[in-house]
């Protein structure tokens, strides 16, 4: 005979990991500092200077 488990607690164990993935996700989002923040914008920023500087005059975007 196969194991006998309890529906119940494994349809509440299940929707925990599902949970936990989330969670995970959201953490990696918006679990970050101040400082992590800035440093992201001010490359993000950077980027985008390059590729402004780099645009050719008279070029429609």
């Amino acid at each position: 005979m196969g194991e006998i488990i309890n529906l119940r607690r494994a349809r509440k164990a299940r929707v925990r990991r599902e949970a936990g993935v989330v969670a995970d996700a959201n953490r990696a989002a918006f679990g970050r500092t101040k400082a992590e923040r800035a440093r992201d914008a001010e490359a993000r920023a950077r980027g985008e200077r390059v590729l402004d500087g780099a645009r050719l005059e008279g070029e429609e975007s």
